[in-house]
Formats: structure tokens, sequence, C-alpha cells
């Protein structure tokens, strides 16, 4: 396991945080958990996690949001950002990239993928 132990999960799926959240702490990762993008600014300056993984499509700010809020303020800007979307279009992916995400996932994935791509980052 990287220097990461404490991962910020955002979703306002019940069941992708449930399920990311065990793939996680299967694995041996604290997990914290979020429901809106807004709530994942906050909890990322409240909690200071070792990385954070964001959901893009959300109520009450989307996961572009959230990542842009998380990289502009200093206490978490070297954080890294997974951005995790049933978006696959390219164009998505690039934004991500230009937001500060360190690594973009697609839904649906599979436990290997998000626990590599947590490990590269």
């Amino acid at each position: 396991m990287t220097g990461i132990q404490t991962v910020l999960i955002a979703d306002d799926s019940e069941t992708q945080l449930t399920h990311l959240k065990s793939i996680l702490e299967a694995a041996g990762y604290i997990t914290i958990t979020a429901s809106s993008g807004n709530q994942a600014v906050s909890l990322s300056e409240e909690m200071k996690p070792d990385a954070i993984m964001l959901d893009i499509v959300m109520e009450d700010g989307d996961g572009y949001k959230a990542c842009r809020a998380i990289k502009k303020n200093p206490s978490s800007a070297n954080t890294p950002i997974i951005m995790i979307s049933s978006k696959s279009n390219p164009v998505d992916k690039q934004w991500a990239k230009q937001l500060g995400a360190a690594e973009y996932i697609v839904k649906p994935y599979n436990d290997n993928e998000v626990l590599e791509k947590l490990t590269a980052v």
C-alpha cells in the first residue's frame, strides 16, 4: 500500500458509495463518505484525506466543481483526486485532468481497477 491510508469517496448513489467503501476497506483503507460535491469539499478541508474519489454527476455540486475547489485550496491542493463516472467521453477525461484529477475511472469498473488507480496516485 502507498502512503495513502484515508480515502474520501463522494457519490450521490448509495449503492456506488457502499460498493467503493467495501472495496477500499477490504484492502485496508479508511474511508470517509460524502453524497455531494459540496459535502466532499467541506470534508476534504475538515478531515484531510490522503486521496479523494469523486463522481462527476451529483446533485449539490458536481465532481468537476468539487475537484476545482479542492485543488484551489492550498491545504488540499496536493491531494490526489480520482474521478469516477459513467461518462466515458475523452472530452470528460481531458476536462478532469485539466481541473487537476490524477486518474479517471469509467463505470462500471472492477475492484482491481479501483485499487490499481489508487495505488498509482
